[in-house]
């Protein structure tokens, strides 16, 4: 709740309540005493980077917002703090086995965020997830390290089995997950013919399943994955083809983002109970595969809420350490190596979406006449009466009237009987109203339900230069909150409520709910431009699906990318540039060939100047502007 700014000055603490910073930052944002919204690489405690000073440096450079910017630190201490965290309950809990992460690349397929995860992982042998021949290759091209696991998820061909095969005798520790049962027949086909002894696992359908957005992925009906029956299936046939000793690896996925440790703990509870009944069945395992899950705390609010998670990183890994070791000691089943595949929680923190506002469209206070014409209508001069009328006893009886005579006058004018000018008169007096009540329903101690969200009807439109569809699809598709907020002017008061509107021609592209302790809310506070000056929004947390599933809505294209990492003492250098698509490279993902559009364009013009339409150098000029367009970016240009 935003406090009266006329009763008590506005400071930075009010910023950081009202905007969650602290809750969702997890100690790698914060506000500076300067209003600005700050990078902490090292933690709340070390130096603090300003976003507004990182932006001023991507514009000296020639960058135009929106741009992505990866804090390359950040992905780093993100890979560091599951292992260590793994470690820790391992260690403390006198674990036999070790752990070993590896990144879904389906998460974030961007080649410079693969390779950076390569490179901070080595040291803790973090490997990837693949589900494709694509994210195969690549991983096998960036990783280094043998130690570190790849995992073979989803529908596997000839080829894709060849492939990880040929990545087998290559020392690479990659073990191949049935997802279906006729997977094993082709696996132990192609094995044979290129003589070697792969690494099996399978993917198991619990019983179990969690609750969320991304958990259809679990559960009994599950898309892949194998029964319990079909399990011990493929133990019968490896026993029978004397390679029982390839199978090495039990999997299972619940969701991506699963909010309650209830539902994680359950979950390994019943896949080490399948675990050790392979170790039984004489399968040499070694290997336990939890999938996804780990969640991000996107609304800061602690909870099972469906943004948000009820647990710690310290309570989720010494959860699933305990529990292992509870089922499998109990059995007298050695411990096995952990893999848990965390995508979301790894890269989501590592990328703000940046992005200027470009215009705001308001509901005003209008001049109400002192007079009204001869000729006005009924339905006016009833809407003048109930906006003199209105007190705090009679709000709800005024609301509805005025919605009454609004649309007995839009019917008037629907059926021709009023004009133009007067229609504009009874809405002036509509909005009247509506304003009055809004500001005087605030002192009521119960607000009648229609007056409730009364609020959202009169919140500003802000315009970013952003693609809703591009950059922050699962806001659109799966209303997914993100934490958006101002990253200046922190040290005033946000006298504005408002939502956020994309630059497409598009209804859909624009974000009307945001993070609030409560869980959500309808606007956010921001504001109010001034002229001359740019105003800055960062929507945070988008480094988790968000580029991968980004669609070309109105062909805009992918943003400006920029990273940046720190040393100790505070500094930081522009570590990686990439520009955004312009719109020749978007036309020729959609099959144009931007050198036959100017080709056409230049016919078009010729005939224009043998009609006398245009001159010659006219001509030059035009052709000029549209071969500067399309060399253009996509977004918004000042």
């Amino acid at each position: 709740m935003v406090k009266n700014h006329a009763l008590q000055q506005w400071c930075i603490e009010d910023s950081i309540e009202l905007y969650g910073i602290r809750n969702w930052g997890a100690g790698y944002f914060t506000i500076s005493e300067a209003g600005e919204v700050v990078i902490c690489p090292q933690g709340p405690k070390g130096p603090q980077i300003s976003i507004l000073e990182v932006i001023a440096g991507l514009r000296e450079r020639g960058y135009d917002m929106p741009v992505l910017l990866r804090v390359e630190n950040i992905l780093d201490a993100r890979i560091a703090s599951i292992h260590e965290s793994f470690r820790k309950a391992i260690k403390n809990l006198s674990y036999k086995g070790a752990y070993r992460g590896v990144f879904p690349i389906k998460v974030n397929q961007q080649q410079q965020v693969v390779e950076k995860i390569s490179q901070f992982g080595t040291r803790y042998h973090h490997g990837m997830e693949v589900g494709s021949k694509a994210e195969l290759i690549a991983a096998v091209s960036l990783m280094r390290d043998t130690q570190a696991c790849i995992v073979c998820n989803g529908y596997k061909d000839e080829e894709f089995i060849d492939l990880g095969l040929q990545a087998h005798r290559l020392g690479y520790n990659l073990f191949f997950v049935l997802e279906m049962p006729s997977e094993l027949d082709v696996l132990l086909e192609r094995a044979t013919l290129l003589n070697v002894r792969p690494n099996i696992g399978v993917r198991i359908k619990l019983a179990v399943k969690a609750d969320g957005h991304w958990t259809d992925s679990g559960g009994e009906r599950s898309t892949f994955g194998l029964s319990p029956a079909q399990l011990v299936d493929v133990v019968d046939k490896l026993k029978t083809c004397g390679m029982l000793d390839c199978f090495r690896l039990l999997h299972y996925h619940l969701g991506s983002q699963i909010s309650n440790i209830r539902g994680i703990r359950t979950g390994v509870i019943e896949s080490a109970r399948l675990y050790a009944g392979l170790a039984q069945e004489g399968a040499p395992m070694g290997y336990l595969d939890l999938g996804g899950g780990l969640a991000v705390d996107y609304d800061g609010s602690h909870t099972n809420y469906v943004s948000s998670c009820n647990y710690s990183l310290d309570e989720y890994c010494a959860d699933i350490v305990e529990a292992i070791m509870s089922i499998l000691d109990e059995q007298n089943v050695p411990h096995p190596h952990i893999i848990t595949e965390s995508g979301r929680a790894t890269v989501a923190y590592y990328s703000v979406l940046l992005f200027n506002i470009l215009d705001v469209s308001a509901v005003e206070e209008v001049q109400l006449p002192d007079a009204l014409p001869m000729d006005t209508p009924d339905p006016v001069h009833n809407l003048r009466e109930v906006f003199s009328a209105i007190s705090l006893r009679n709000l709800q009886e005024c609301y509805n009237d005025a919605i009454y005579y609004r649309d007995e006058m839009r019917q008037l004018f629907f059926t021709g009987r009023v004009t133009l000018r007067q229609r504009t008169l009874a809405e002036r007096f509509f909005w009247a109203i509506i304003i009055r009540i809004a500001r005087e329903k605030t002192r009521l101690k119960n607000v009648p339900r229609d007056l409730e969200n009364i609020d959202i009807s009169l919140a500003d439109i802000y315009y970013g230069n952003f693609s809703v569809f591009q950059s922050l699809p699962d806001s659109w598709a799966i209303d997914q909150l993100f934490p958006i907020m101002p990253i200046h002017r922190l040290n005033e008061f946000p006298s504005r409520q408002a939502i956020i509107s994309d630059i497409t021609c598009d209804s859909d592209g624009r974000i009307d709910h945001f993070i609030d302790p409560q869980g959500m809310k309808p606007t956010l506070e921001l504001h109010s431009l001034r002229d001359g000056e740019e105003y800055y929004l960062g929507a945070f947390l988008v480094g988790a699906y968000q580029e991968t599933l980004g669609d070309l809505h109105n062909l805009m294209g992918d943003t400006n990318v920029v990273s940046i990492r720190a040393a100790d003492d505070g500094s930081y250098e522009y570590v990686r540039e990439i520009r955004g698509d312009s719109v020749a490279d978007i036309l020729t993902y959609v099959e144009y060939d931007p050198q036959r559009i100017l080709e056409n364009l230049r016919g078009t013009a010729e005939q224009a100047v043998r009609q006398g339409r245009i001159s010659p150098s006219e001509r030059f000029a035009i052709m000029q502007a549209f071969e500067d367009g399309l060399r253009g970016y996509t977004y918004f240009e000042r």
